[in-house]
C-alpha cells in the first residue's frame, strides 16, 4: 500500500508540472488557506522563530511576514513541481541569472568553486543554471528517505539541464574529486540548515546562538576553492533574479571560521531585508549550544 501511494504522490507531481502558471498559482492560492488555515503547518515553530529572530518587531508586524511565509511556501511547493515541466524559455522568462562572469573567469582558470546558497526564495531552480555555466554543476542534497520513488522524481527534475545531484555524505568526496577534474565543478550547498548538536561551528545569528555546519570552510580550506554566495532574489510571483557574490578568493589565506562568517554575515543580511521568503518552518534552533564547545563572536 505504502508503495502505491508513494507512485501515486509521484504521478499527480507529474500531472500537475504540464498545467500551465496561471492555473499553478491558483492551485498555491488554495494550498495557502489549507496549510495555514486548516492543518495549520508548524504554525508554531514559525511563530517562535520568528518572535526570537525580531525582537525588535510587532506581533502585527510578525502576523503579517508569517502570512507572506505561507504564500510564498505554497507558491514556491508547485513551483518546484511545475520546474519538472518547464521548457528553456519559460525558465528564462522566469529566472535572470546574473554575475556569470564569476563562473568564467573560474573556469578558465581552471579553478572548481564551493557555491553557499540558502533556503530563501527558489532555490529549486537553480539547477537549471546548468546551461549557462561550462562547470560542471553539483547540487548538494539531503536523501529523500522514505519514498524513493519521489526522490527519484526531484533528482530528475534537478539533473534534466546536466546539473549533478550530490547527496551530502558524498559533498567533501566528491569536491575533492572535481579539485582535479578537468571540468572544473560548482559544488552548490544550502548551508542554512540545522547540523547536529556536537557541530563545532556555533556563532550568534539572528539574536540567537546557532550552529552552523562545518563542511563548507572544510572543503574551502582542503581544495583552496573560491567561495561564492548563490542568492535568489523575488522580484514578481514567480519570477526570480539570481546574484552571485564572491566571498573568499583564496581560502588558504583566511582563518577558516573567516569563511563561514562571511556567509553567515551575509546570510542575515539577506534575510532581514526579506523575512517573509526564508523557510520559517525549518526547526533551525532545535539544538542547544553544548557547554565544551566555544561560540565564535562575529566581529
Amino acid at each position: 500500500m505504502s508503495s502505491f501511494v508513494d507512485r501515486f504522490v509521484v504521478l499527480l507531481c507529474k500531472l500537475t508540472a504540464r498545467l500551465p502558471f496561471w492555473v499553478i498559482f491558483g492551485l498555491a492560492d488554495i494550498f495557502y488557506v489549507f496549510l495555514f488555515y486548516v492543518v495549520r503547518y508548524r504554525r508554531n515553530v514559525v511563530h517562535e522563530n520568528l518572535i526570537r529572530s525580531f525582537p525588535e518587531k510587532s506581533l502585527a508586524e510578525i502576523k503579517t511576514i508569517t502570512k507572506k511565509f505561507y504564500h510564498h511556501l505554497s507558491d514556491l511547493g508547485l513551483e518546484t513541481i511545475k520546474f519538472n515541466q518547464m521548457t528553456e524559455k519559460q525558465i528564462d522568462e522566469r529566472l535572470k541569472v546574473n554575475n556569470l562572469d564569476i563562473y568564467e573567469e573560474y573556469y578558465q582558470q581552471g579553478k572548481s568553486i564551493v557555491l553557499l546558497g540558502q533556503h530563501h526564495n527558489n532555490w529549486e531552480w537553480s539547477g537549471s543554471m546548468q546551461r549557462l555555466i561550462k562547470a560542471q554543476y553539483l547540487v548538494v542534497y539531503n536523501p529523500v528517505r522514505k519514498n524513493k520513488a519521489l526522490e527519484k522524481f526531484i533528482l530528475q527534475t534537478r539533473e534534466r539541464f546536466g546539473a549533478k545531484s550530490i547527496p551530502v555524505n558524498h559533498s567533501v568526496r566528491t569536491a575533492l574529486e572535481f579539485n582535479h577534474a578537468k571540468r572544473p565543478g560548482a559544488l552548490i550547498l544550502a548551508a542554512d540548515q540545522t547540523p547536529p548538536p556536537n557541530s563545532q561551528f556555533w556563532t550568534t545569528f539572528l539574536n540567537q546562538e546557532t550552529a552552523f555546519f562545518s563542511g563548507p570552510m572544510k572543503i574551502a580550506i582542503k581544495t583552496n576553492q573560491p567561495v561564492v554566495l548563490h542568492h535568489t532574489r523575488k522580484i514578481g510571483r514567480g519570477k526570480y533574479e539570481v546574484f552571485h557574490y564572491k566571498l573568499i578568493e583564496n581560502p588558504s589565506e583566511v582563518k577558516p571560521e573567516d569563511i563561514l562568517m562571511a556567509y553567515v554575515q551575509k546570510l542575515e543580511e539577506i534575510i532581514r531585508s526579506e523575512p517573509e521568503y526564508w523557510l520559517w518552518s525549518h526547526r533551525r534552533w532545535k539544538h542547544k549550544r553544548p557547554a565544551n564547545i566555544e561560540l565564535y563572536k562575529r566581529k
